[in-house]
């Protein structure tokens, strides 16, 4: 599964896998393709610190990158309390009530959130690249459109590419024209962020408009006759987050959340903005119909959710409390039916490719050419 971007990078195949979860992106390096680690989580340099240097002790040689979460405008003086402050009470109080419907218990006192939507501040990202720009990092992709033009200009002094995610044709333009290098043309059937064009119709659309610009599809992608569509839409790699959740490697320290997401079907999601104030994608629960509910306050635009909902994410996930539990995830979750490794996956994407291959060369007579 190899194109001139994944040779250019030094990959066996095209495949591009963003996670959370360290052990996920050395393991997807090493299995040939292109692990990213999600940095939005880490609000301490030092903790991205010791995992890029886990990373580093266990790829094996092999390239990854890192994606970070950063708005192309910057907003100067604004800190997390000045933010935090113009969360209006009602908001507050439905976040309590809603918990107290559910028995869900406090926290220990003393205890801090484990779950803190932060990495979408300027100076938290920042903080994540002064760290990453330090290690032999190949890719920095953006999720929040294109990274300012300095943060560009300094990837591309280390020979670090930079990939920008986008839900239309008109926002993959806007990506070229700022300098990026590849963009990812991301599917409304994809987990998180996600616009409202399907990757059938997006791919090629993309394709087309930033030409000659390699451009990497998602959403909904989790199979090798899937990556080879992708290819015949003029993609040159795929871009996969949802379908490493449920591999060995995958660290989700929920067991009723695994099980959740192996039980789900591929229409057992919703684009909501409960978790962080942009539509995201995420399975549903009576946690977001809450949020969804037109008798409801409804959600409040981002950051502002994403701060609202931190402690209330970490009480719902430390007692896994079933009705509420969820996660980002794509329509993708009705193939995620069994708990796989890395290799595992790759060696189904793998047969699944070749599969699609002989399938088109038949079709087009040249079988046993």
């Amino acid at each position: 599964m190899q194109t001139e971007l994944s040779k250019k990078l030094g990959v066996e195949h095209a495949i591009f896998g963003f996670t959370p979860f360290p052990a996920v992106a050395a393991a997807i390096s090493r299995a040939g393709g292109f692990g990213v680690l999600g940095a939005v989580r880490y609000t301490a340099p030092d903790d991205l610190k010791r995992d890029l240097d886990w990373i580093e002790a266990h790829v094996d040689g092999r390239p990854y990158g890192l994606d970070v979460v950063m708005p192309a405008k910057k907003v100067e003086g604004v800190s997390e309390a000045d933010v935090e402050a113009m969360i209006p009470e009602g908001h507050r109080q439905f976040v309590q009530d809603t918990l107290a419907k559910y028995g869900v218990p406090e926290l220990a006192e003393g205890e801090a959130s484990g779950w803190r939507i932060t990495g979408w501040m300027e100076q938290v990202a920042r903080s994540q690249l002064d760290v990453a720009f330090d290690y032999p990092i190949r890719l920095l992709a953006n999720a929040l459109g294109s990274p300012p033009a300095d943060v560009v200009e300094r990837a591309h002094e280390r020979d670090v590419l930079v990939a920008a995610l986008a839900g239309s044709a008109r926002h993959a333009v806007k990506h070229k024209e700022r300098g990026i290098d590849i963009v990812v043309a991301q599917g409304y059937e994809a987990g998180g962020h996600t616009g409202e064009i399907a990757s059938m119709v997006l791919t090629p659309e993309v394709v087309e408009a930033v030409d000659p610009l390699p451009v990497l599809a998602a959403g909904g992608i989790g199979s090798g006759q899937q990556v080879a569509a992708a290819f015949t839409l003029g993609a040159q790699g795929v871009w996969l987050g949802s379908i490493w959740l449920t591999t060995t490697e995958a660290d989700l320290h929920s067991p009723a959340l695994t099980r959740k997401l192996l039980a789900a079907g591929s229409g057992d999601t919703v684009r909501s903005r409960a978790l962080t104030g942009k539509p995201a994608r995420q399975l549903r629960t009576e946690w977001t119909d809450a949020w969804d509910d037109t008798n409801g306050p409804g959600t409040l635009p981002m950051p502002l959710q994403g701060l609202l909902v931190a402690d209330a994410v970490s009480r719902i996930q430390k007692y896994e409390v079933a009705p509420l539990l969820g996660t980002p995830v794509g329509q993708i979750v009705g193939r995620m039916n069994s708990e796989r490794s890395v290799r595992a996956v790759f060696d189904d994407l793998t047969r699944g490719f070749e599969r699609a291959v002989d399938r088109i060369n038949r079709i087009a007579g040249r079988s046993g050419e």
